[in-house]
């Protein structure tokens, strides 16, 4: 009789975990790339202002503001450094993509997208790294 319950009780214990794995969102990356245009994704509960996007750290965006629970796209050749020169996505590789605003309460936001080693960086040799 206890083993019924035992058992039981587990099948029950993993119904739930699988169905609350099901019903989560999954986690949303803010900064994605596709098909040369940029979306940022404002997850938060608050509105994002004075908005920067930087690629390489030498080519800018700026937005106004992107509302909570909202998304902005940007084609990537939107991008300009100072001397007025867009950026190629054709040509160029993006090795930094990072965002920086403020919050409707002032304090500061910034994102600075992950992006994973490929070719020779993605080969790790002895040591720490």
């Amino acid at each position: 009789m206890i083993a019924v319950m035992l058992r039981a009780l587990v099948v029950a214990a993993a119904l739930a975990a699988a169905v609350g794995v099901a019903c989560s969102k999954p986690k949303v990356d803010p900064l994605q790339i596709d098909r040369g245009i940029l979306t940022v994704s404002n997850t938060t509960s608050d509105t994002w202002t004075n908005v920067e996007i930087w690629i390489n750290q030498q080519f800018r965006v700026t937005v106004p503001s992107i509302a909570a629970g909202s998304r902005f796209q940007v084609p990537l050749g939107s991008f300009v450094e100072g001397f007025g020169r867009r950026f190629e996505f054709s040509r160029m590789q993006i090795r930094d993509l990072r965002l920086i605003a403020k919050t409707s309460g002032g304090a500061p936001v910034e994102l600075k997208k992950e992006f994973a080693k490929t070719g020779l960086d993605g080969i790790q040799l002895g040591g720490k790294q």
